[in-house]
């Protein structure tokens, strides 16, 4: 089966009439639904009222198709107008960390003292301050800085023997387990 002039315009009548794509299909014949959605979807016309409502171009609101009204049905009261849409409120969301990498291990504040964080921040200072392309086994690969920023860079001093960082970012990065841990009983 080929689509023709004639099915193209059949379809688009009839899609625009709101039949469902099974309903198409039916009525073209040799035809499945999943070809019609296809057809409706490379002509652009997926885009449709549904047959409740229909949005007029000029006005900009929303019309509703009328209901048959029963003979014998009493007249009932207008229904009351639906309520305009409030705005809903999003929570601010916290801003995404667009560097790719994870951060480097953050010390808990609970096992480092707060003057061994000052010596880390004066250690930093001193840093070689390399970038990626520079550092080789025997530097110290601690990350420092934002890596979306262009103040971003490595530590630079020399490793610990087996270790990927210096000794100072050893003692940050390689935390004792904690004595409740260690009084754990085994089993």
């Amino acid at each position: 089966m080929s689509w023709n002039d004639e099915r193209v315009e059949a379809l688009k009548t009839m899609w625009g009439e709101g039949k469902s794509a099974s309903q198409i299909a039916k009525e073209l014949g040799g035809v499945t639904r999943n070809a019609v959605i296809g057809k409706v979807h490379r002509l652009g016309l997926s885009n449709r009222a549904t047959a409740a409502t229909a949005k007029t171009a000029d006005t900009g609101k929303a019309k509703v198709a009328a209901k048959p009204k029963a003979a014998s049905a009493p007249k009932a009261e207008a229904a009351p107008k639906p309520e305009a849409p409030r705005p809903v409120q999003v929570p601010a969301r916290k801003p995404i960390i667009t560097a790719g990498q994870p951060l480097p291990p953050q010390p808990s504040q609970s096992e480092i003292s707060a003057e061994a964080l000052a010596n880390l921040a004066e250690f930093e200072r001193k840093a070689k301050k390399l970038k990626l392309m520079q550092l080789t086994e025997r530097t110290c690969k601690w990350p420092i800085g934002d890596p979306a920023t262009q103040d971003f860079w490595f530590c630079g001093h020399q490793t610990q023997a087996g270790k990927p960082y210096c000794e100072t970012h050893v003692a940050v990065a390689f935390q004792p387990m904690s004595a409740r841990r260690d009084r754990r009983p085994s089993r």
